[in-house]
C-alpha cells in the first residue's frame, strides 16, 4: 500500500517518534511505501512530498518538533483546495493518509473522509490533552514534566525572596497541565479554564498561607482561565487568520491584582513554547511509538474515519465523530484532590 502521512497544527513533542513508529511496522511487516507531506494539509494541497523510510527517520525518536513541518493552513482555506488534495491523493496514488493531529487537524480528515476524498486513520496529538475519546494524548506528560520542574524551581526563588510566583502554563479550553503541574509541583493555588476563579479569594488563600508561617506561595495558571464575572477585568484576546485566540497576558494580570490585593511581592513567569518544544519524555516516546503502529495496522485492517484511541492501558480505535465531537475537560476527581492542597 502506499500510505500518507501528515502533521497538522501546533508542534509537539514525540512527532518523530509517531511517524518512526508507523514507517517501521509499515516498512518491515507490510512492506508499504510511506509518504511523507510537508506543513501539514498545506503539503497536500501543493503535493509537496518527502521520502519517508526506516533509514530517513533513524535518530529520530528523541527528536523534538516534526521532520515534516506542520502548518494550521486546511483545504477549505482556499476555494480549490478540497480539488487540490484529490488531485494529489491520485496524483500520489495513495491507498490512505495517516493524519497526526488535534482537534482542527482530525475535523478536517474527518470531513475529507466523510465526502470521499481519502481514507483517513487519526493519531490525537496535544500537549493540552483535551481530545475526547481518549485517555491520554501524546506530548502532554512531556509538558506537564517541563511545567512541573518550573514549579520546583520556582519554590526555590519564592522562599529566598519570600515571594509569590505566578506561573502561567498552556492550556487554552482545559486546564490538564495546570492541574497536572500544580498538583506535582504543590502549588498553593491552580487556576483552570473549566473552574472560574475569583481573584480575592485567591489572594485571601495566600494571606491565610503566609499567616501560618509559609513565606512563599506558588500560583499556577492556565493560559486559558477566566475570573468569575464583575471580579478582575481582562482584555479581550484577539483572534488570529485560524479563528483562534491569541491567549497568554493572564498571569501578569493574576500576579499584579495578587500583589495589589495581599501587599506581597509577586513575580510571573510565562513558560509558553518551552512546554512544545525539545525532546519527548520516556513515557511519551513509548506512547508515540505505540500510537505509530497501531496506526498503520489500522489502515491494514481499514479501519477508516477513524482515530487511534489509548484506553484501559491499551490501543483501541475510535470514531473520529466522537473524537472531535467535544474537549475533554479535567476529571473531576482529580480535581478534587488537587484542591485538597490549595491554601
Amino acid at each position: 500500500m502506499r500510505v500518507g502521512v501528515l502533521t497538522g497544527g501546533g508542534d509537539c513533542p514525540g512527532l518523530n517518534a509517531v511517524m518512526r513508529g508507523v514507517v517501521r511496522k509499515a516498512e518491515n511487516t507490510y512492506g508499504d511505501e510511506i509518504i511523507g507531506f510537508r506543513d501539514g494539509w498545506k503539503g497536500v494541497i501543493n503535493n509537496e512530498t518527502v521520502e519517508l523510510s526506516i533509514a530517513s527517520m533513524r535518530g529520530t525518536l528523541t527528536r523534538g518538533g516534526t521532520v515534516l513541518g506542520t502548518s494550521r493552513v486546511h483545504p477549505w482555506m482556499q476555494e480549490d483546495g478540497v480539488e487540490k488534495i484529490a488531485a494529489t491523493v491520485a496524483d500520489q496514488n495513495l491507498d490512505a493518509m495517516i493524519v497526526i493531529g488535534g482537534e482542527g487537524t482530525l475535523s478536517c480528515a474527518r470531513r475529507l473522509h466523510d465526502e470521499g476524498v481519502i481514507n483517513v486513520i487519526g493519531i490525537p496529538k496535544t500537549i493540552d490533552n483535551d481530545i475526547s475519546a481518549t485517555d491520554m494524548t501524546f506530548g502532554f506528560m512531556t509538558a506537564v514534566e517541563v511545567a512541573a520542574d518550573a514549579v520546583d524551581r520556582l519554590h526555590s526563588t519564592a522562599e529566598s525572596h519570600d515571594r509569590v510566583m505566578v506561573l502561567e502554563v498552556m492550556g487554552r479550553h482545559v486546564g490538564h497541565i495546570a492541574m497536572w503541574a500544580g498538583l506535582a509541583g504543590g502549588a498553593t493555588v491552580t487556576l483552570v479554564p473549566e473552574e472560574p476563579f475569583d481573584i480575592a479569594e485567591v489572594a485571601e488563600s495566600i494571606k491565610r498561607r503566609h499567616e501560618k508561617g509559609r513565606f512563599a506561595s506558588i500560583v499556577v495558571v492556565a493560559e486559558g482561565a477566566l475570573p468569575k464575572p464583575g471580579t478582575l477585568d481582562v482584555v479581550e484576546p484577539e483572534v488570529d487568520i485560524y479563528g483562534h485566540q491569541r491567549l497568554g497576558g493572564i498571569g501578569a494580570t493574576v500576579a499584579a491584582e495578587i500583589e495589589k490585593l495581599t501587599g506581597f511581592e509577586t513575580r510571573v513567569t510565562v513558560l509558553g513554547y518551552v512546554q512544545r518544544g525539545g525532546t519527548p519524555s520516556a513515557f511519551d516516546r513509548v506512547l508515540c511509538t505505540w500510537y505509530g503502529v497501531a496506526a498503520i495496522d489500522a489502515v491494514h485492517q481499514g479501519d477508516f474515519g477513524r482515530m487511534v484511541s489509548f484506553q484501559n492501558a491499551g490501543m483501541t480505535t475510535v470514531s473520529l465523530d466522537d473524537a472531535v465531537g467535544g474537549l475533554k475537560t479535567i476529571d473531576p476527581q482529580l480535581w478534587d484532590v488537587a484542591k485538597t492542597f490549595f491554601g
